[in-house]
């Protein structure tokens, strides 16, 4: 028998209230500019820009979308990689099937994106296209577990 490389399913629940709280709240901050005043801190900068107007490893920067982003990706990932009640073969296979599915489209509506949208535009492409597999893949997850 192989060993499951999934997290526990009590992990779901946790993954689910991350989930909920950081999608509005992510979205937020994206489309209406927002930053938590008091998430602004000096970081360490593993590669310092010149473009930026940063000449050194040390930063100030606002980490509300760091913040967010890192508690949504970990939320995602215990939602879309945490067992179910009872996980079987076909659960397996389902999970499996979700997860090419999620990866053939959202390759497929990047390859649209790079041939349709340009300049700083696209940089909000590829922002959101950091989340979108998981959340295809959660989406389409639930969705067979829910059909069949």
């Amino acid at each position: 028998m192989q060993k499951s490389l999934l997290f526990s399913h009590k992990y779901k629940k946790i993954g689910w209230g991350m989930l909920v709280f950081t999608l509005p709240l992510g979205l937020w901050v994206i489309w209406k500019d927002f930053e938590f005043q008091w998430l602004s801190s000096k970081v360490y900068n593993l590669f310092p820009s010149s473009i930026f107007k940063n000449n050194g490893h040390i930063v100030s920067v606002n980490l509300t979308n760091t913040l967010i982003g890192v508690l949504f990706i970990v939320g995602a990932l215990l939602v879309g990689f945490s067992k179910e009640k009872i996980e079987d073969e076909y659960i397996a296979t389902i999970r499996l099937n979700a997860l090419l599915w999620a990866v053939f489209i959202n390759y497929t509506l990047l390859i649209i994106c790079f041939l349709l949208i340009y300049d700083m535009s696209f940089l909000h492409v590829m922002i959101y296209n950091m989340f979108t597999v998981l959340l295809l893949f959660i989406f389409r997850f639930h969705y067979l577990l829910f059909k069949r």
